[in-house]
């Protein structure tokens, strides 16, 4: 593993393809409105490193995975609009041209908009004591990202109940509404997220971000004009793995019995 961006409050470690992300401010791992640039300048590179296929975020410690905003940072005059970087709060939930996944390892509370982040990931492995909340109508102010995407996620009495009056959600009730992948026990969180790091790295690469360019550029239009975009040549991705060397190795690398040898063209 090399350590390619420490930070003090964000540290970034390589392990061949794989970027695992590491939030430390204790004693919550709150992040400030320079927390969320330095989140957002990793994930960048992240994005633009040809040679990383995905990443891990978790959080330092095993109380909190992100008690989100920095409540602290607030009472001392930051704004809430304040720059949070490219990537908007957290690093990478707006982050443009981000098609490799991001999967977060919950490894205590996620508070607000560590809750956000983690609503934003692609895949999520979390902690058996994991919780999951939103206070901010208690707080006078409002979980913005939040309120876009849990109620495409969440039953709409469900997400309403989150939203408005606070309601927190343990890790086996995240389970069986679909927001996160896997529950395991603290001392396997990192061990099972770095294995489900391992299957995504695998994959090819174009076709990983073919994936993410349609997931994103579909995911909510109607069936018909969904279908009428990825046919017009529009997409980019997916245009560039149709006609990749990668997409004729991949069923001669079957045929053979032997590992596709991914090229990344």
């Amino acid at each position: 593993m090399s350590e390619i961006a420490p930070t003090g409050a964000v540290t970034a470690v390589a392990d061949g393809p794989v970027l695992e992300v590491t939030l430390d401010r204790p004693k919550a791992n709150a992040i400030d409105a320079a927390t969320s640039r330095e989140l957002s300048r990793v994930f960048a590179a992240f994005r633009d490193d040809p040679d990383m296929r995905v990443a891990i975020l978790t959080g330092a410690g095993d109380r909190f995975f992100s008690a989100g905003w920095d409540l602290n940072a607030a009472a001392s005059g930051e704004d809430f609009e304040a720059d949070y970087g490219e990537g908007g709060f957290g690093g990478f939930g707006e982050l443009p041209g981000l098609l490799k996944p991001v999967i977060t390892a919950v490894n205590g509370m996620a508070v607000g908009g560590g809750f956000e982040i983690v609503l934003a990931a692609d895949l999520v492995a979390v902690a058996e004591h994991a919780r999951f909340w939103l206070p901010e109508a208690s707080l006078g102010i409002v979980p913005d990202t939040a309120s876009v995407r849990l109620p495409r996620m969440l039953p709409p009495v469900v997400a309403n109940e989150v939203l408005y009056a606070g309601r927190r959600l343990d890790a086996a009730e995240a389970l069986r509404w679909g927001l996160v992948n896997s529950v395991v026990d603290a001392s396997d969180l990192l061990t099972e997220t770095r294995a489900l790091a391992a299957r995504v790295a695998e994959a090819a690469p174009l076709s990983v971000a073919a994936i993410g360019e349609i997931r994103g550029r579909t995911r909510h239009l109607p069936l018909p004009r969904a279908f009428e975009l990825l046919r017009s040549g529009d997409l980019d991705a997916y245009e560039a793995m149709l006609v990749s060397e990668d997409a004729a190795e991949g069923p001669r690398a079957f045929t053979e019995g032997r590992a596709p040898r991914w090229q990344g063209h």
